[in-house]
């Protein structure tokens, strides 16, 4: 059977001491970025884990970090891949706990994992109760989470703002500029009628778009056909530009959603409109399908993979007592297709 790779082996891949490597997995301060790197590289490249219950029984550090979601949802899902792949590089091990719906039962479910002793830090994309916070074995974080000084083997506790309660976006997933850039490009190719399709008002993302786009119409001198309530369907989009009167050619419109796109570019089909010739029409989510319609559809990515990833990181470094690393600035980016005319230059 192949010998499982040790730390010496890796200080020795990396030409570093052996405490050095110790220093880098158990998350000491001290070690330069340069020195940490090669570490890391040589780790990988010699598929090395470190020996947690080794580990654990030395430094009192249990390398596990646990990622609480609520039950019954799957939006989490979508940061997971990012977080868990980031605390693996750091060579972490990472569990993914469920939490009950109820908030008093949540408490008791987290008050739980904080004392269990299995784990350095709990990572959540959703609200968690304040009850924690500064208290017993936890610390909850705010946005420049660092440890208090003499207190290195609290459990850190952090609840990143990306999602409400109901696992609605509130976070930087909620940011409405991509609306922004997409009317001021439409405007600038001569569109001056615009119409969007909303979704429900009670999501903060919802909101923040409605919000983005009068504020346009009315910074651009824009005419406005209006903002139609709906829901998130395909239904909701057909629907509302059935609805639409004829003579008001040409119009852009622009879907809260994907979905809601898609039923709009059929209606407008079905009537004989051509996209983007008669209407031109944005959605968001950059669905897989949406580069497959007919005309392609212009939409908004958001880059959840790498938000999990970030969030990880900010847990990690308040492990380590590190300062939090910089937020991302781009999660969001406007992908040009068919459906607003010529795709614009990079």
């Amino acid at each position: 059977m192949e010998k499982r790779p040790t730390s010496h082996d890796v200080a020795r891949a990396a030409g570093v001491s052996q405490s050095t490597v110790s220093f880098v997995f158990t998350g000491r301060a001290g070690i330069s970025p340069a020195t940490r790197q090669k570490v890391l590289t040589a780790a990988a490249e010699l598929n090395y884990r470190p020996n947690l219950a080794a580990r654990s029984m030395r430094t009192r550090r249990t390398g596990r970090l646990a990622v609480v979601v609520p039950i019954a949802t799957l939006t989490p899902l979508t940061l997971l891949p990012g977080a868990i792949a980031a605390a693996q590089e750091e060579g972490y091990v990472v569990e993914v706990v469920s939490l009950p719906h109820q908030m008093t039962e949540r408490d008791e479910r987290l008050a739980e994992l904080i004392g269990s002793g299995q784990y350095e830090g709990v990572l959540s994309f959703t609200p968690l109760p304040s009850a924690h916070a500064g208290s017993g074995p936890a610390r909850e974080l705010r946005a420049d989470p660092r440890p208090e000084e003499g207190e290195p083997d609290q459990v850190v506790v952090l609840a990143v703002a990306e999602f409400d309660d109901d696992m609605h976006s509130a976070g930087a997933l909620a940011d409405a500029l991509p609306i922004v850039t997409m009317m001021e490009h439409l405007a600038a190719g001569g569109q001056r009628r615009f119409l969007h399709l909303a979704g429900p008002r009670d999501f903060r993302s919802s909101l923040a778009r409605r919000e983005a786009y009068l504020a346009t119409i009315e910074r651009l001198g824009l005419e406005s056909l209006g903002v139609i309530d709906g829901d998130w369907s395909g239904r909701s989009g057909e629907d509302a530009v059935n609805a639409l009167p004829d003579g008001i050619l040409p119009v852009a419109v622009i879907a809260a959603n994907d979905l809601i796109a898609t039923g709009a570019l059929r209606a407008a089909t079905r009537r004989g409109w051509r996209v983007p010739e008669d209407l031109t029409l944005t959605g968001w989510d950059d669905h897989p399908q949406s580069a497959f319609l007919a005309p392609s559809l212009t939409s908004v990515r958001q880059d959840r993979e790498r938000l999990g990833a970030h969030s990880m990181h900010r847990l990690i470094a308040a492990v380590r007592g590190l300062p939090a690393p910089p937020a991302p600035t781009d999660l969001l980016r406007v992908v040009w297709r068919e459906s607003t005319g010529p795709v614009p230059a990079a």
